[in-house]
């Protein structure tokens, strides 16, 4: 696997941390997760039964706006949008179709977008998100978690945030002494939840 500033599997049965071991080393390298990920711990009891991932993540890249990925030409009556980056072209039509509608929104190639706006209307249109990172990688920690706690926990709890995250498992109800647990995890990795 990939270097994690922290990696550790907890688990009493010393088989079944092996190969929980190698089941989140492996999920983490197929989520394309290892390198946003810079420490996990996992605490998983079978007996309780409780499975707790705690971790925190590297920094990640900042929101995409208009201006990050496109040239933008700002006339009179017309605004001209030259794509320099085609990944963000999808939620930029969409966002561009929900303001202002799809019959106003001309893309007469692949890279190009041409509307016929006011200037006022065309303001902070450099500025307008497109994308935010952070909302995909929740997305795919908690995928990634999911796959890796044991089938049948069903009762879950989640957070991302603060570059920290922790996704907490059982066949049982969790209840707020969950959170000493959660807590003593972040502190083996050197953190504070």
């Amino acid at each position: 696997m990939g270097a994690l500033d922290y990696f550790v599997v907890e688990c009493p049965e010393p088989l079944g941390g092996e190969y929980y071991q190698r089941i989140v080393s492996t999920v983490l390298q197929d989520h394309d997760l290892v390198r946003v990920v810079a420490k996990i711990h996992v605490f998983i009891d079978p007996a309780v039964p409780i499975f707790v991932a705690t971790g925190t993540t590297r920094k990640l890249p900042g929101l995409v706006s208009i201006r990050d990925f496109s040239d933008l030409k700002i006339e009179d009556h017309k605004v001209t949008i030259s794509i320099a980056n085609e990944a963000y072209l999808a939620p930029l039509l969409k966002i561009l179709w929900d303001r202002f509608g799809q019959a106003r929104v001309d893309q007469p190639d692949r890279l190009t977008i041409i509307m016929p706006l006011e200037r006022d209307e065309s303001e902070g249109l450099p500025d307008v998100v497109v994308s935010d990172p952070s909302e995909a990688l929740y997305k795919d920690l908690i995928y990634a978690m999911q796959a890796i706690a044991p089938e049948g926990f069903k009762v879950r709890r989640q957070y991302y945030g603060n570059m920290k995250f922790y996704y907490v498992a059982s066949e049982n109800t969790l209840d707020e002494e969950i959170n000493p647990l959660l807590s003593e995890k972040f502190r083996l990795m050197g953190e504070s939840l």
